[in-house]
């Protein structure tokens, strides 16, 4: 859903309010009456916070995240030309499984791997974060293992079944995704959760903790599976996308890549999925960089498991036990309620030098610095 209006302290010249908008199977619809610019303004300012609404007027957007009457939301603020909007994305609130996302069951082999790299790829809206959530459920359902997610925001709070989770959000818990990937390194995770790749040093340390041992789950934004492998290699300099190549065949466990399909005969969305698993002759290819090859990898390798957009397609016209989302939205459980943590200090105030007079044969050092401290 999207909400825009505008507001004389942002853009005085814009001052007509605006509608909102819904997207239903993909397509946009307007939905109810015209917001005033004021009373959206009011709302942006209420959800962001006195705390981070400095941020917003510095960067002109902020992502948060939020429950409302049980409901899961996504929320980006941001600063347009017609003034202050808002995208808000509802996430689904049951409990997630590949099973419950009409998911092929061989996907759970990704789950399943005990260190290197998983990758969930797709355009915008088509469903990463739900199948990257689904992939940490099935592993919080079997296994104790110790699950540390890195979020810009919390999407899915994840309640701990078999497993110990922590999450961090971006911005909140940890400064950055470069610092949250320093600290878990010290952190002893065994799965861990970045929630996107965005730039070359988070793509940098990602691959490191996935060679260093960890299971590594990510997202990023790709239209193909070798488009998502050359993504992160082409966002390296030249001099080095060799060693990148090779860092990646060695820690490939798989990558997935979705987009929503309409299915008419249920009458519901599901995702549609290219996927590529690492098998030896598919970390060959990454390795000596020919990313063009992937394609007939991915049409020979239907007996390993891989499938091309048509195989899965076939795969899906066949199905018949699709899985519809509960009519009662509320989540079963909800994760123990967060403390607060204390305001940052303050960096202390500097004070005026302060000329104190020593006289030569004063040695009393207990009252010369009782004086300082007074001063």
């Amino acid at each position: 859903m999207r909400l825009d209006g505008s507001h004389e302290a942002l853009h005085p010249h814009r001052r007509r309010p605006l509608g909102a908008g819904q997207r239903v199977r993909g397509q946009l619809r307007s939905v109810g009456e015209p917001i005033p610019g004021a009373e959206l303004l009011a709302m942006a300012r209420e959800l962001v916070g006195e705390e981070r609404w400095p941020e917003l007027l510095e960067r002109r957007s902020c992502d948060l995240s939020r429950t409302v009457a049980g409901a899961r939301l996504r929320i980006n603020v941001l600063c347009t030309s017609r003034g202050v909007g808002l995208a808000v994305r509802f996430l689904a609130s049951f409990k997630m499984s590949l099973a419950k996302l009409n998911l092929h069951p061989d996907l759970l082999r990704l789950a399943h791997a005990q260190n290197g790299l998983v990758i969930v790829s797709g355009p915008t809206g088509s469903g990463k974060s739900s199948t990257l959530a689904a992939l940490i459920e099935e592993i919080n359902a079997r296994e104790r293992r110790h699950i540390l997610t890195l979020e810009a925001p919390i999407e899915f709070a994840l309640v701990p079944r078999q497993a110990f989770i922590r999450q961090r959000e971006v911005g909140r818990d940890t400064p950055s995704f470069e610092q949250g990937l320093y600290d878990a390194l010290r952190e002893d995770p065994d799965v861990l959760m970045v929630g996107e790749l965005r730039d070359p040093e988070t793509m940098r340390l990602t691959l490191n903790a996935a060679e260093a041992g960890h299971l590594v789950l990510t997202t990023l934004h790709s239209a193909s599976c070798a488009e998502a492998l050359q993504r992160i290699v082409s966002a390296f300099p030249a001099e080095i996308q060799g060693g990148i190549c090779a860092q990646l065949a060695d820690s490939l466990v798989g990558v997935v890549c979705q987009r929503m399909r309409f299915m008419e005969s249920p009458g519901l969305r599901a995702p549609e999925c290219e996927v590529l698993l690492g098998t030896q002759s598919v970390k060959a290819i990454v390795r000596q960089g020919q990313f063009f090859k992937l394609q007939t990898a991915l049409e020979t390798g239907g007996n390993d498991g891989l499938f091309t957009f048509a195989r899965y397609r076939d795969w899906m016209e066949k199905r018949t036990d699709w899985q519809t989302p509960p009519a009662e939205t509320a989540p079963d459980e909800m994760p123990a309620a967060e403390a607060p943590l204390p305001p940052p200090r303050r960096a202390a105030r500097k004070t005026a030098d302060v000329e104190m007079k020593i006289s030569p044969g004063d040695e009393d050092l207990a009252r010369i610095l009782s004086e300082l401290e007074d001063e």
